[in-house]
């Protein structure tokens, strides 16, 4: 659950001024990208690592052998990064407990709570991938995630991030023949026309970052659901999708005529403090083993309570 006060401090935070953004296009070490990118001395580079104003998917990277990914974002900040207006060193911040529900030599997945990114945004620097990168580093400050897929900042659930960039690589290249499984659970308003369906249609992005159903234009998204339960003028549905379209699941029960509980971008918040929708199952296969990786997050307990007797 979203914590508002929270919320509040963090969207009155100072907004940092960048100097330089860059898109990582091949893997790289953070120095040898820095020297190439901004066309400076290496005690340049080094200062702007020292003073906390080089930043990774929004998280300040200070080590200069760190790994970069392709599709990192590298940004540089006109001043020195701190926790106070005033541009004085702060004690470091006490790191935020995730829970952790995979991990081995080469995944690590954790249960994302509804309201935090899975890489950080414009607006928004928070995000499980600045909570993973400062808790693998505890271990070595070389270590960090790679991003292999997101869940909307409003769902909960099962988010999984890579060891290495050859396995970020390989499976971000073809990420749809590696997923067997993408199952959420998602509460909606009314009664399903049908107990259990598969929903095909093109989605479209305008330039309002909205996304609607086309009859022409756009991807083409398969979404699967069953009836798992109603009562009260709601429905708990078993949803399975064969594409990850943004906003996917959102916008086709929506047009379904059943918005997703707590969904403020397509329909109204209401009684709800969330978005009720939870990634709860992620199965895929290894890229260069047998291996098949199933990763699953029980659903929240607010979710089945609407439901009990």
């Amino acid at each position: 659950m979203r914590n508002n006060n929270r919320r509040k401090n963090i969207d009155n935070k100072p907004k940092i001024e960048y100097t330089n953004i860059f898109k990582v296009k091949k893997s790289d070490e953070l120095l040898t990208f820095l020297l190439e990118k901004l066309n400076t001395s290496r005690n340049n580079v080094k200062n702007l690592l020292s003073n906390h104003q080089v930043l990774v998917n929004g998280s300040v990277v200070s080590q200069y052998n760190f790994s970069l990914a392709k599709e990192d974002e590298v940004k540089i900040s006109k001043h020195p990064i701190t926790d106070n207006p005033r541009g004085q060193r702060t004690k470091p911040k006490r790191l935020p407990k995730i829970d952790i529900i995979y991990e081995d030599d080469d995944f690590f997945a954790i249960n994302k709570p509804a309201g935090l990114l899975s890489v950080e945004s414009d607006k928004d620097n928070e995000s499980a991938f600045s909570y993973v990168l400062a808790y693998m580093q505890q271990e070595s400050k070389t270590n960090r995630p790679f991003v292999i897929h997101r869940i909307d900042k409003e769902t909960s659930g099962v988010l999984v991030f890579a060891k290495s960039p050859v396995i970020q690589s390989k499976l971000r290249l073809n990420w749809n023949d590696f997923v067997e499984t993408r199952e959420y659970f998602a509460v909606v308003k009314g009664k399903l026309p049908k107990k259990s369906d598969t929903i095909i249609c093109n989605l479209l992005e305008d330039e309002n970052n909205m996304v609607y159903v086309s009859n022409k234009d756009g991807q083409k998204s398969i979404t699967h659901y069953e009836v798992l339960n109603e009562k009260n003028g709601l429905s708990l549905l078993r949803v399975l999708i064969d594409t990850g379209r943004k906003n996917q699941i959102r916008v086709v029960l929506n047009h379904l005529g059943n918005p997703i509980c707590g969904d403020d971008k397509y329909d109204e918040r209401g009684q709800f403090k969330r978005l009720m929708l939870h990634a709860s199952k992620l199965s895929f296969k290894h890229p260069f083993k047998d291996d098949m990786i199933t990763i699953q997050s029980r659903i929240p307990g607010t979710f089945t309570s609407l439901f009990q007797k």
